[in-house]
């Protein structure tokens, strides 16, 4: 099972503030175990929303509105990709983080889907079409 393990934004997030030189060695210290047990798949740090946009859908239109965006608290700051067996696992990766790379905020789990939730809508042309993008991106 694949889960987007999502950092959510805080002050000091949102304002552009860089970790400490301690912070960033407790959290590759953490990705490196991560790493190591083979749950990590991937992960970043996201720019505050000042630096972004949102491109909105609504009626065939689409608009762009560039950020900072308000409501903090339902802003991302940074993500990781995790594979484990259960979702119970992620959350016990996700309670390893150092408190202190993530300061005061939540972080979210959020399980991905595969393409064998989709059920019989999605056909065997569709699985090789994914098939092959997936092997385009991988090497």
């Amino acid at each position: 099972m694949r889960f987007m393990v999502m950092i959510k934004a805080n002050a000091q997030t949102e304002a552009g503030e860089m970790p400490s030189e301690d912070v960033l060695a407790a959290m590759a210290h953490y990705n490196e175990a991560l790493a190591n047990a083979g749950v990590l798949l991937g992960g970043e740090g996201l720019h505050p929303s000042s630096r972004g946009a949102r491109v909105r859908f609504d009626g065939g239109q689409c608009s762009v509105v560039d950020g900072p965006f308000l409501e903090t608290r339902e802003l991302v700051a940074g993500f990781w990709l995790f594979q484990t067996a259960s979702l119970q696992d992620a959350i016990d990766w996700v309670k390893r983080c150092p408190a202190s790379a993530v300061g005061e905020s939540e972080i979210e789990i959020r399980q991905v889907f595969e393409a064998e939730d989709f059920g019989a809508e999605f056909t065997a042309e569709l699985s090789e079409q994914e098939e092959r993008l997936r092997a385009q991106i991988n090497h």
